[in-house]
């Protein structure tokens, strides 16, 4: 059962297909699908949710576990269900975004990040206590190597070392409190796995700026998106009010982009990234 930001079809469909389980149901579409299609698990995602409120309307992380719980109180789903299931908790910094937008201060930042990981491990457990046992969460990616930041002080040339300090801090805070959380007596016979998106982004944009280290041949700037907004007013996507002329421009070649646009990765990127980082499906894969 998949829980909050699914962002990557591409990356999630591939670790699903590893571990032998079909894409499951998105919540929304729960009434329109046969039931049989249910057994495949529930997607509770809202694109830029987060573990708290954010400058989307829609529901966070909490919420969206209660969603579990009331379905498993209209016995959708049974506890031999939960048993069977992984949950997969992910966190892509959209938490962070809305932090900066309103317009806050990096100082601040180590206390924001222990507040999002407190309430992010308090998330996992209960999904745990509801009865799931194998559940893998995200690390967050590099922040300072999206586009979004990289394109503002460095003309897409380099990551922001600030800003990738303040993913790590993250990353290690969320270790540090995994690991008290599978130290408790209830988590015991539970697997929680973390996925090092951190260092799977690093590796993916290391090896497309230098082929020769690894299987490509195509040298490409993996920190240029391929599609953006023709002027600053304007991004991937966007459309003339009026006459309904496209206000962005799409790369010659998208199949070997890195980054599609100023926050998300390409399918190339992302295949990139599961390539760097299937290996940690194996301890889910193994206690299937």
């Amino acid at each position: 059962m998949n829980l909050p930001e699914i962002y990557a079809s591409f990356f999630y469909g591939n670790a699903a297909s590893f571990l032998h389980i079909r894409s499951p149901v998105p919540y929304k579409w729960r009434n329109r699908v046969k039931k049989s299609k249910l057994g495949d698990g529930m997607n509770f995602a809202d694109g830029g949710t987060g573990v708290f409120e954010t400058l989307v309307s829609a529901p966070n992380m909490t919420t969206q576990i209660h969603f579990l719980q009331q379905l498993v109180e209209e016995k959708l789903y049974a506890k031999s269900d939960l048993d069977s299931s992984i949950a997969l908790v992910s966190v892509a910094g959209n938490d962070y975004a809305a932090y900066f937008l309103k317009g806050n201060h990096s100082q601040d930042l180590p206390a924001v990040s222990t507040s999002i990981v407190n309430q992010l491990v308090v998330n996992i457990k209960c999904i745990n206590d509801l009865g799931v046992k194998k559940i893998l969460v995200t690390a967050i990616e590099p922040m300072g190597c999206l586009p979004a930041v990289t394109s503002i002080f460095y003309s897409y040339q380099n990551c922001s070392e600030t800003k990738n300090a303040g993913s790590r801090f993250h990353n290690q805070i969320l270790h540090q409190k995994v690991e008290e959380l599978k130290k408790n007596q209830t988590t015991k016979a539970s697997t929680i796995v973390i996925l090092d998106l951190y260092n799977a982004f690093l590796s993916a944009i290391q090896q497309q700026k230098h082929p020769e280290q690894g299987n490509s041949t195509t040298r490409e700037n993996p920190l240029m998106p391929c599609c953006v907004g023709v002027s600053s007013e304007y991004s991937c996507g966007s459309v003339d009010e009026r006459s309904g002329a496209n206000k962005y421009t799409v790369c010659s070649n998208p199949g070997r982009s890195f980054f599609w646009d100023q926050e998300h990765p390409s399918q190339n990127g992302w295949r990139a990234v599961y390539s760097a980082i299937k290996s940690s499906l194996l301890p889910l894969y193994i206690n299937m």
